[in-house]
């Protein structure tokens, strides 16, 4: 039986039909493709840029689970910047030997050229992706800390986009949090660090060819801003500037998708072309800033991350609310001897890799794969670190070749923005291992993702009152104004809601006036409205969808430009001039 929290989406699934379901989803990829809402996979065979896989069951956390992990999150980022901003000055925490100096000076992403360096406000992690597990108790785990350029956000922005329009009388009665403010936080957290009033914001990207540039461009075009490559940018007079038709602007705050190994030819690797030369020094001195701040990865490095919860007793002199996943250290000679003894039975990570890139899962792997593995851990321990295998959550996800829900793992990464407050996305990017049995969620490796609904509300959902069954709506203002959006939509779409409105306009459908009503009897007529309303909303919004997506037949009307058939969306107008001309961890 499904939990409080699931029962409305499960009377909606019911309802719904696999047949119906198996067609929206097919739209849902249709849609995908269309926005191109798609990842790079590098050195594949079978061609490198891929629709982003995405499975239409969501993911539902009630409101006392998801409070819960939104105030081990805000403990978790607090203590992690406080870490960064004492590293790069006193280090009173190494000092006093609660974390072990060599543990953080020998990390690859400790940059020593921005030590001394506070960014404005004192923020280093600006933005923060934290991936968590839940295991077979229902505890969430802290799997890793993302906090270089977490990439995935603007796959959760979609799918809700996808969802509400595909399937939109699932959202009916939930009570779901909305998540599209997120943009509009992450401009505000940006320009609250600007160094100058009403300062320039842009976006760095690597250029289109790296795995998260669709989010990238999608991040910019939301916020309003400029996506720049580094040949767009350049110094002079201490300052950054952006090249523009219009003449040089200065730019104030970079929020930036490319690592500090890139950043600046001049104070990291020499042969970068992705960066600005001469940037590091203009952000030492304070007149640009850069979110991420750089150096942040040294926070990220999966052997530091097992001193976070001694972070968090150190620096806020509280205890962690998310506990870590148990973590064997290469460096540390007696969980190395464990870690090579128990190979397997334990799933080995790289401290430097990410998007499930450098793994071996022990129980999974051959002898030979094991035992060449174990050769680079014999050569370099302070390069990896050993966990237990949890066993992931699992949840129900529709595998269109079999027409079937199937349990497969998944794991969640919300995505936290930190300034001088803390805004938390609610819900975050569910990922799941599509492929059957895997534990690999990365869409590098096969993964794919859910929609993430937090509730406001622990379930199940509160049931409609009479105002709400007379009326068809869960809100009489908002339900008239749907009732206008859809009667201006289109025939098919007017046709089923005068379809409904005929059914129960009455509100009562063939139940006598004259008898009273059981309260019993008034549960069940507001199921049976409910349900009408939500699939004729549902049949009329997909009709209309559907009808979007399919060139129109016969000739175009009068006044259309020939080679040009029908009304079109400016998306769409993009790909056929396109056509014309042309014949991050994950």
């Amino acid at each position: 039986m499904a939990r409080a929290h699931y029962q409305g989406v499960q009377a909606y699934l019911d309802a719904l039909g696999v047949s119906e379901f198996r067609r929206r989803h097919q739209l849902l990829d249709l849609a995908f493709r269309n926005q191109g809402i798609t990842f790079t996979v590098y050195g594949d065979a079978q061609g490198t840029e891929r629709t982003f896989p995405f499975d239409p069951v969501p993911r539902i956390i009630p409101a006392t689970e998801w409070s819960h992990i939104e105030a081990g999150l805000t403990q978790r980022v607090r203590a992690l910047n406080a870490f960064l901003t004492d590293i790069y000055s006193g280090a009173q925490i190494l000092g006093d030997g609660v974390i072990p100096a060599e543990l953080v000076y020998t990390s690859a992403h400790f940059r020593r050229e921005v030590h001394g360096v506070l960014p404005p406000g004192g923020v280093f992690t600006h933005v923060v992706g934290t991936d968590l597990i839940r295991n077979e108790q229902g505890e969430y785990l802290v799997l890793e800390d993302n906090l270089r350029s977490p990439s995935g956000v603007s796959y959760l922005l979609a799918n809700r986009q996808a969802m509400t329009r595909v399937y939109p009388g699932m959202f009916e009665g939930q009570g779901v949090r909305p998540v599209q403010h997120y943009a509009s936080a992450l401009l505000r957290l940006l320009l609250d660090s600007s160094p100058r009033e009403n300062g320039t914001v842009v976006v760095l990207t690597p250029g289109m060819y790296n795995s998260a540039y669709f989010e990238h461009a999608y991040l910019a075009q939301q916020m309003g801003v400029e996506l720049v490559e580094g040949r767009d940018l350049f110094v002079d007079g201490g300052r950054v500037w952006m090249r523009t038709t219009g003449g040089r602007q200065q730019v104030d705050v970079i929020y930036r998708r490319v690592d500090d190994d890139f950043l600046d030819p001049l104070a990291f690797r020499r042969d970068s072309a992705l960066g600005v030369a001469g940037l590091v020094d203009v952000y030492r001195q304070g007149r640009v800033a850069i979110a991420n701040a750089i150096g942040t990865g040294v926070a990220d490095d999966k052997a530091v991350y097992a001193y976070v919860p001694d972070m968090i007793r150190y620096y806020l002199n509280e205890s962690p609310v998310l506990n870590n996943v148990p973590t064997y250290l290469g460096w540390n000679a007696e969980h190395l001897e464990f870690m090579l003894a128990n190979a397997q039975e334990l799933v080995f990570k790289s401290v430097g890799e990410a998007g499930g890139y450098g793994m071996l899962i022990g129980p999974d792997a051959t002898r030979d794969e094991v035992r060449a593995y174990l050769e680079k851990v014999r050569r370099d321990p302070r390069d990896f670190i050993a966990q237990p295998v949890v066993g992931l959550s699992r949840h129900p996800t529709f595998y269109p070749d079999s027409g079937g829900f199937e349990a497969a793992h998944v794991d969640l990464r919300p995505y936290i923005l930190f300034g001088q407050d803390v805004t938390i996305v609610p819900g975050g990017l569910t990922r799941v291992a599509l492929r059957r049995g895997s534990l690999v969620v990365n869409s590098s490796q096969g993964g794919g993702s859910k929609d993430t609904w937090v509730l406001d509300h622990d379930g199940p959902a509160a049931p409609l009152g009479m105002t709400q069954l007379l009326h068809g709506t869960t809100d009489p203002v908002g339900g008239q104004g749907q009732r206008q959006t859809q009667s201006q939509s289109g025939g098919g779409q007017a046709q089923s809601q005068s379809q409904s409105q005929s059914q129960w306009q009455g509100g009562f459908g063939a139940v006598p006036l004259g008898e009273p009503l059981s309260p019993d009897s008034l549960a069940v007529l507001a199921d049976q409205a409910a349900l009408h309303r939500a699939q004729a909303a549902d049949e009329a919004q997909v009709a209309a969808y559907g009808e979007s997506q399919r060139a129109p037949e016969g000739p175009p009307p009068a006044g259309v430009a020939s080679g040009r058939s029908g009304p079109q969306s400016y998306q769409q107008q993009l790909e056929k001039d396109q056509l014309d001309a042309d014949g991050e961890d994950r």
